[in-house]
């Protein structure tokens, strides 16, 4: 069973891709973790990486797929994983594109593509409302789960600060480059790939039943 969570920033695939990742023995992959896993395990790709974020320039489409190669077919090998849930990415269609190539290559399929809907509200709402402890990176929100003591980590006593990217102005400039770079992903894959869209403005509990509905006939 292969997926791919799809949808804004701060529509909640984090959240869900966990849920999933345990409900169904699939491993979570996020181009974020591959690149800090490359580098750490100093493999030919992970130098490459670690050469080009020290030089601080953008990890090219090749190498991002390069590494989404090596996890794809990695998790073939692994007969305790029954497949991979992609979240993040592709974020573009010339990275769509190269997946569709890869996959290819390595005879692998997306079964089903899951799109959380949220509004542009309700994702800023969620997300400018986030606070971060500087210490132990424990997240807080303002108002669906604040720290008991304002500015001050429940757990560590660190401080608990907005970062800049949970500011609304970056929130907006984020939720634009998705709609004019990733949105258009979804036509790429119409009636290409089964796809389901979800609407991300619900409860969180509520998404994941949906996407256990979703996923449990896809398997079936």
């Amino acid at each position: 069973m292969n997926l791919v969570l799809f949808g804004p920033p701060g529509s909640g695939k984090g959240t869900q891709a966990e849920r999933l990742r345990n409900r169904w023995k699939l491993r979570h992959i996020s181009t974020g973790d591959l690149l800090r896993e490359a580098v750490a395990n100093q493999s030919e790709l992970g130098k490459k990486v670690e050469s080009v974020l020290k030089s601080g320039q953008l990890v090219s489409d090749d190498i991002i797929l390069g590494l989404m190669r090596d996890a794809i077919l990695a998790v073939k090998k692994d007969t305790l994983l029954l497949g991979w849930l992609l979240d993040g990415f592709p974020r573009t269609v010339g990275q769509a594109k190269g997946l569709d190539a890869l996959l290819g290559e390595t005879g692998t399929r997306i079964d089903a593509i899951i799109v959380l809907d949220a509004s542009r509200d309700s994702v800023i709402e969620r997300l400018s409302g986030r606070r971060t402890c500087t210490q132990c990176k424990t997240v807080y929100h303002v108002a669906h789960n604040p720290s008991k003591i304002a500015g001050v980590c429940d757990k560590c006593g660190g401080s608990v600060v907005q970062r800049e990217d949970d500011r609304p102005e970056t929130i907006a400039k984020r939720l634009d480059v998705y709609e004019a770079q990733t949105r258009p992903i979804l036509a790429h894959y119409e009636g290409r790939v089964p796809m389901h869209v979800i609407d991300g403005d619900l409860p969180v509990d509520d998404v994941t039943t949906e996407i256990e509905r979703i996923v449990g006939q896809a398997a079936a």
